[in-house]
């Protein structure tokens, strides 16, 4: 069964108000994260990962020793990756479930201090790569970064919260202003319902 776009949910420009336009998004869904589909089933057609899920060709392609990951695994890992990261984002503010509230306290002293933390692990990432708050193996939550399409399964972590730092993700709305892009991710897009629902 060869992997599919998934529809965003929620309209285009939705996220217009809270500062990702709807040219953004018919860039990004319509085209990149569509292009990672495509690729992907190509990819992995007629070889061994035909028919396993995105999971496990993610974890099982992924090679910690390699400059350079091969095709199968950055375009299966970048469709994964943006699954989710839509999922992580909605319409209007969310608030921050309680439960979500004290562990970030807990971890990092301060929701404000896993938000620096959070800004500047994207501002930093060199290149194209993501950010991400992850529970770590010991369940512990940490902020970490990784480069291209690379995400937190290969670590054996858990993926709380995503943030999509490649050009393509922003360079409509903020040009390269990277870290503009990555406040107003914090303040104004995240699910904070759905990233606790992964805790």
């Amino acid at each position: 069964m060869a992997f599919t776009l998934p529809d965003l949910p929620y309209a285009h420009d939705a996220l217009a108000d809270a500062g990702m336009s709807k040219e953004t998004l018919e860039y990004h869904h319509d085209k990149h994260h569509n292009a990672y589909v495509e690729n992907g089933n190509k990819a992995i057609k007629g070889t061994e990962w035909e028919g396993k899920s995105l999971e496990e060709i993610i974890k099982g392609t992924y090679d910690k020793g390699a400059v350079a990951q091969s095709g199968i695994f950055n375009n299966i890992s970048q469709l994964w990756n943006h699954n989710q990261f839509w999922e992580m984002m909605s319409p209007g503010k969310s608030a921050m479930p309680s439960e979500l509230e004290t562990a970030l306290k807990d971890s990092f002293g301060s929701v404000d201090k896993f938000k620096e933390e959070f800004a500047a692990a994207g501002a930093g990432q060199f290149g194209s790569g993501w950010c991400w708050l992850v529970k770590d193996t010991d369940g512990g939550l940490k902020v970490t970064k990784t480069e291209n399409g690379v995400n937190p399964l290969c670590f054996g972590q858990t993926a709380l919260l995503g943030c999509d730092v490649w050009e393509h993700s922003y360079y409509i709305d903020f040009r390269n202003a990277r870290p503009k892009y990555l406040s107003n991710f914090m303040d104004n897009l995240v699910n904070w319902e759905n990233v606790a629902s992964r805790m």
